[in-house]
């Protein structure tokens, strides 16, 4: 198997103002969504096609046991029961299938689903979240629709910031009818 470069973008994102570099390309909207694998919290495969015909809200955290990333979740959590049946909200992390759940039960987090990267980066990877410097996942907002189209795609550029949570429900709220 032939070496696959991975493009590399420097100084997209910063922690605490320093500079980090993200692997994977940019996603832009209109693009077809790429495929990921990711763990659910019994260790079974999600991939795109696991919600095939829905809208789907990706929420991207480095860790949910930080501040930023707990609120995130929980705020997509609540928002995610106002949503039509046809959207399904997903959070992915690198943390583990296992902290991930212990976290969702203590945080009482129930209506989104709680995906882990961990194994192979093949989300971070294929969405040019992954952070070179730590292996975590930078803070993103991805949209994409029935068809596998992206509409909406948020880059936070300091990962200790929030991203734009209304920006995101209203784009999910119109792409979802």
């Amino acid at each position: 198997m032939a070496n696959v470069r991975i493009p590399e973008r420097r100084g997209v994102i910063t922690f605490k103002g320093a500079p980090l570099t993200l692997c994977g390309p940019e996603i832009v909207i209109g693009a077809e969504a790429p495929d990921f694998r990711l763990l659910a919290q019994d260790l079974s495969q999600v991939t795109l096609a696991s919600s095939a015909g829905k809208t789907r809200l990706l929420s991207v955290v480095p860790s949910l046991d930080t501040p930023v990333c707990d609120l995130q979740t929980k705020r997509f959590n609540e928002a995610a029961a106002a949503l039509p049946p046809s959207v399904v909200v997903l959070t992915v992390s690198m943390d583990l299938p296992f902290a991930q759940a212990r976290w969702c039960g203590a945080a009482g987090v129930d209506k989104v689903q709680v995906l882990s990267d961990h194994r192979d980066a093949s989300f971070g990877l294929a969405y040019g979240v992954l952070i070179k410097e730590l292996r975590l996942l930078s803070r993103a907002i991805f949209v994409i629709d029935a068809k596998n189209v992206v509409r909406h795609v948020e880059y936070v550029g300091e990962i200790t910031d929030h991203p734009a949570y209304d920006a995101a429900l209203e784009v999910v709220r119109a792409v979802a009818g």
